[in-house]
């Protein structure tokens, strides 16, 4: 067996499963999960349509590159999306989702022979972002992140030595579980770190989609634009369909930026048994060319989030975030063996008394010595508004009066 498999860490929903066991929901109430991210909004009729009329392509291997006309559709879309323009045949890849892909990039990026291989992310994070260090060979050193900047990644916090070793960095703009935004000063600040260190910058920005205001959330490809960097030299962009278009299934996205990384990542790919099946493929074309079922997709969040959040406001510390379809909220009420805010004890009793499931934030950290707090999920939950309207307003009133009577 891989030794290295004995160094990743149970899954944040494993976790939960352990945590959980033996609680009892309250039967009264019907079950309500706010818990795991999974879309469940109606698929677009456009993209199953196109699905089953590509179904004869299930006779034919697909190449792992994709087709022609997919990559025009992906650089289309970036190009409309960022005003950034992108050579479909060397700077955009189809992949089987972000996740699959954000997991091989460390595969083909990390030379674990080189001292002290080092994969930088933010803290909270994607748990993803660690096990693909951890199985590349590399060691992950956690950002320590902000409170009063919405839980924004300190990258000043990380020293000289340590960006030496860096071979790869995770971002996540739009976060998650934060739902923060990446500005241009920070995009600046890495990209200077990147020059002079040499790593790779890969951006998860999945949820770039599902925002609030007018202005959407600014992109890594757009960043490097705006800031000169027309090569998008150690950029790699990854994004999906999951979210923006309600197809968790589907298992579709792409990877966009340095052609020579690109290159390197297309070769991994190829060996890896990575392809993209035609009516996937074709599915996904349809998508990318299609805006309409996204902004009625988007109306939806916002109407959740307007009425929910000043809801839980009342009884939580929670705002709205920039982006994504994540509440990221501090409670109060049990507290550990330290004295602080236990928030797996609080998700634990509002699951039995309430029969609303929620993830504890502790489970999507790691300890930082020296940060206050070390784990900066201590005393927060995340909270997914993926279930219809009626749903999520029940399971706000229902966290409102669990956390009334704590009281």
């Amino acid at each position: 067996m891989n030794p290295l498999l004995a160094r990743l860490h149970p899954y944040p929903f494993e976790r939960w499963r352990e945590l959980t066991q033996g609680v009892v929901p309250n039967a009264a109430y019907k079950p309500i999960s706010l818990g795991i991210g999974e879309p469940r909004h109606a698929t677009p009729a456009l993209i199953e349509e196109a699905l089953v009329r590509a179904l004869p392509m299930l006779s034919s291997y697909p190449a792992t590159a994709g087709e022609p006309a997919l990559r025009e559709a992906l650089a289309g879309w970036v190009q409309r999306r960022y005003g950034v323009t992108l050579d479909a045949a060397t700077q955009v890849l189809p992949v089987n989702g972000s996740r699959e892909a954000l997991f091989a990039l460390a595969q083909t990026v990390v030379d674990p022979t080189r001292p002290g291989a080092t994969v930088v992310c933010p803290n909270p994070f994607y748990q993803i972002y660690e096990g693909a260090a951890l199985l590349a060979g590399a060691q992950t050193h956690y950002v320590p992140s902000v409170p009063a900047r919405n839980f924004a990644a300190d990258w000043g916090a990380v020293s000289e030595a340590t960006w030496a070793r860096t071979q790869l960095l995770y971002v996540c703009s739009p976060g998650n579980p934060t739902g923060a935004v990446m500005p241009l000063s920070e995009w600046k600040l890495l990209f200077e770190l990147s020059d002079r260190h040499g790593f790779v910058i890969a951006s998860d920005e999945c949820y770039s989609e599902i925002y609030f205001g007018d202005t959407p959330p600014l992109g890594g490809l757009q960043a490097a634009q705006a800031l000169g960097r027309g090569d998008l030299r150690k950029l790699v962009v990854l994004t999906s369909l999951s979210k923006r278009s309600n197809v968790p299934g589907l298992r579709s996205g792409f990877a966009a930026g340095d052609r020579e990384l690109l290159e390197a990542f297309l070769l991994y790919r190829t060996y890896h048994g990575s392809a993209m099946g035609g009516m996937v493929q074709r599915a996904s074309i349809a998508a990318w060319n299609d805006e309409a079922h996204v902004l009625a997709n988007r109306a939806l969040y916002r109407a959740k989030f307007e009425q929910v959040t000043p809801l839980l406001a009342r009884v939580l510390d929670v705002a709205l975030p920039d982006a994504g379809f994540y509440l990221w909220a501090g409670v109060a009420g049990p507290r550990d063996a330290k004295g602080e805010v236990d928030e797996i004890a609080f998700a634990r009793e509002l699951l039995a008394q309430y029969n609303v499931a929620v993830l504890p934030g502790r489970l999507l950290g790691r300890d930082v010595p020296g940060a206050q707090p070390a784990n900066p999920g201590q005393g927060r939950i995340r909270m997914a508004l993926v279930a219809p309207l009626a749903e999520c307003v029940e399971a706000a009133q229902r966290i409102v009066s669990f956390t009334e009577s704590l009281r």
